[in-house]
């Protein structure tokens, strides 16, 4: 027992030992092999940062690895891997140091002594417990800033003067993330809570529930995040292309009103005879300008029917 808490970070109450292990080296895992008769398979498995999540059972213990996610910068969040090994009276934590709430609990335990009894002094299935408990009110509370930020961006999609597709890709992310982390969870704390029982007297069952139903509650908040986030990414884009028709739908407008003055101006740009053109000589019965004023009459008048007509079919709103 001295080599281990040498290595490593211990807890003793009640007959129970909890060694909790950040960022693992091969000297670590070694240590740890050579005093507890764990697989050799299971103790490379905690040194890999990614391993799907499992349960492998022997006579003596139980290996699990569960996933939780961990806030980063650039990313959102990242899968962040808890080796758990737990006999009848120790229970071996193995992770890469990024589980804050795993840590803070480990420290409460080692300063405040009554905590230490309340959590550890009962059994290492009720440690597991109380630690899988915490990540995943852990989990909760990072679902719920997720949560807040699609609430925040639902204004902005309704406002044309803001640009959001890179907000809603980055919550969709966040959330896919959430999702492959929490439906695997789902399936392996209900396995684990019927392998703990053995190794305590007491019933684990009702405990092992209570994180079931947090967990259900993570589920299903996610599933409704997912939701809402899909309905403002396709409001965004119903919203994006109506708008995008409007502009064009103005600038083929436009371009159709001028279509008469450049067919007129075309034709008196010809080298043919045309009144008031070069080869006749300009009217110049209402001044120098009577050429010019004719082209600006004409295309007038048919721009202004053509646009009566556009408000008859009701393409410019509704007709009359």
């Amino acid at each position: 027992m001295s080599e281990i808490k040498r290595q490593f970070e211990t807890i003793t109450s009640n007959g129970v030992l909890w060694i909790n292990i950040q960022k693992p080296t091969f000297a670590d895992i070694n240590a740890l092999g050579q005093k507890y008769p764990f697989h050799r398979l299971n103790l490379e498995d905690c040194l890999s940062k990614i391993q799907i999540p499992k349960i492998d059972r022997y006579e003596s213990h139980i290996f699990a690895i569960l996933h939780f996610p961990t806030p980063d910068k650039e990313k959102g969040f990242l899968f962040s891997q808890l080796a758990i090994f737990m006999g009848s009276d120790y229970l071996v934590t193995i992770h890469q140091g990024d589980l804050k709430a795993l840590q803070e609990l480990f420290c409460m335990c080692k300063k405040d002594e009554k905590q230490q009894a309340a959590i550890m002094g009962r059994s290492s299935g009720y440690l597991l417990h109380k630690i899988i408990d915490t990540l995943v009110d852990d989990l909760l509370h990072i679902l719920m800033k997720v949560v807040g930020n699609i609430d925040d961006i639902e204004d902005s999609v309704f406002d044309e003067q803001i640009s959001i597709p890179r907000q809603i890709s980055l919550l969709r992310r966040e959330i896919t993330t959430l999702r492959r982390i929490v439906i695997p969870l789902r399936r392996t704390v209900v396995d684990l809570s019927k392998d703990v029982q053995r190794f305590s007297r007491e019933d684990l069952a009702p405990y092992f529930k209570d994180v079931q139903d947090h967990i259900e509650k993570v589920y299903e908040a996610l599933e409704e995040a997912k939701e809402t986030v899909e309905i403002y990414k396709d409001t965004d884009y119903m919203l994006s292309q109506e708008k995008t028709n409007k502009i064009l739908g103005v600038l083929t407008i436009v371009f159709t009103l001028s279509i008469p003055a450049t067919v007129i101006g075309t034709f008196y740009g010809m080298n043919i005879v045309l009144p008031g053109g070069a080869e006749t000589g300009p009217w110049t019965r209402l001044g120098p300008y009577t050429a010019l004023i004719f082209v600006l009459v004409i295309s007038s008048i048919s721009a202004l029917l053509m646009l009566l007509y556009f408000r008859r079919l009701g393409w410019l709103g509704p007709s009359r």
